[in-house]
């Protein structure tokens, strides 16, 4: 009975919240029904996710039931499970599960609708900062890459994913507004790092640069939030490789450990791991972003992610046609944080993942920018042309009032 409540309540909420938002960010009545179809296209997903993990195994049903292997605490209470990544979930999970006796289909939901509202921020931030939209074979890209099924399955369940794509939204929405609503990006922050501290040390050290390079921040700003950054990456560093094992960021320290990684997920028993150790760098950047297409498919998630690769492969074309320093300069603070967080990772995680199941589910926190990023080109380059056709217009139309007024003075 307590699940049902719970799971009402919270429905009601987020409807209702979805009201709230579009009213305050003037979105149009189409897009708030879009909102309101993605809610449920997203707990659809949490449903899904939810049999998958039960008959297929994984972590998140471990999460849930404090019963994960690595995480072995005699006598557990709440408070012994604080601490960075694997016990952080459980720590989060712990209340809902063992003190409510919430189901596991319940806290699915609940952590299903955290990866909605990271959704939810990022489509407003979309509409508010992109300047036109684009149509591919007459459908728009904007709001159609928001249904893209990945996006929701890895972001619909309990686990760090979760958690992860919604306070890395939530971080980004806020720095988008930083006078407003830094604080917000102070706890969106909090939550990122303790799920994955080393996307939170990548995450803060992208906005210092972004913030750097931001052309619509003023230099007082400016400094002051980048250095607030700088001395924000610098001081969690250290615990950042306490957490990974590590005892520096320099490369041979960060190739080994990519090393171990990928040997790790290299053998028999995964259906989908490729031997990335024989790879030249392209090719384990093209595995990572664009894989597994459809020769690599070996169940029904797998292939249904070929057709979203095909999208990623061929947006990605676009990028030196659409590129211009213009551009770069013109890119909301959000994206530009979200590329430079983006690069480092990819770098890390093409050279570590080895396995294309979990490379999905690992890009899935930062892929949907590098797709926006790639939107975002072609509907500025779109846009400039559309100016440029209007200035030359009314140059025009000038031209021959001119013309006209000296005809009527010969007369």
């Amino acid at each position: 009975m307590l699940d049902v409540f719970i799971i009402l309540l919270l429905l009601i909420l987020i409807y209702k919240s979805n009201i709230t938002f579009s009213s305050k960010y003037n979105l149009p009545k189409k897009y708030l029904f879009h909102l309101h179809y993605l809610f449920v296209y997203h707990i659809i997903f949490s449903l899904v996710y939810g049999w998958y993990i039960l008959n297929f195994g994984g972590d998140s049903h471990g999460y849930w039931l404090l019963t994960m292997e690595q995480v072995k605490i005699l006598d557990p209470t709440w408070m012994k499970y604080f601490g960075e990544g694997t016990t952080f979930i459980l720590w989060l999970t712990y209340f809902p599960s063992k003190i409510l006796g919430l189901s596991y289909t319940t806290g699915n939901l609940l952590f299903g609708f955290l990866g909605f509202i990271g959704i939810r921020y990022i489509f407003l931030l979309v509409y508010n900062y992109f300047p036109t939209n684009h149509d591919i074979l007459g459908i728009p890209l904007f709001p159609t890459v928001f249904y893209i099924s990945n996006l929701h399955f890895w972001t619909s369940g309990v686990g760090k994913d979760s958690i992860t794509f919604w306070a890395i939204s939530w971080f980004l929405f806020s720095i988008q507004q930083y006078k407003e609503k830094w604080w917000q990006a102070t706890i969106a922050f909090f939550f990122v790092y303790m799920a994955r501290p080393h996307m939170g040390q990548a995450l803060i050290g992208g906005a210092a640069v972004a913030i750097l390079m931001g052309t619509d921040i003023k230099r007082s700003y400016k400094f002051g939030l980048a250095t607030l950054a700088v001395i924000g990456s610098i001081f969690m560093s250290s615990y950042t490789l306490d957490a990974l094992k590590l005892e520096d960021f320099d490369l041979a320290t960060l190739e080994a450990f990519s090393s171990s990684k990928s040997g790790n997920l290299n053998t028999v028993n995964v259906g989908s791991g490729v031997n990335i150790s024989s790879y030249s760098i392209p090719m384990k950047l093209f595995t990572y972003l664009f894989r597994p297409l459809f020769f690599d498919a070996h169940n029904i998630v797998s292939f249904i992610s070929s057709f979203e690769n095909l999208l990623y492969l061929w947006l990605s074309l676009f990028i030196y046609k659409n590129w211009s320093v213009e551009a770069l300069r013109d890119m909301p603070l959000f994206l530009k944080a979200a590329m430079v967080t983006f690069i480092p990772v990819t770098f890390a995680f093409m050279n570590a993942l080895s396995n294309l199941g979990i490379a999905m589910r690992m890009k899935n926190m930062l892929m949907i920018y590098f797709l926006l990023f790639c939107l975002y080109l072609i509907v500025h380059k779109k846009y400039t042309l559309h100016l440029r056709s209007l200035d030359r217009k009314k140059f025009f139309q000038r031209r021959q009032a001119i013309i006209d007024a000296k005809k009527k003075n010969v007369e």
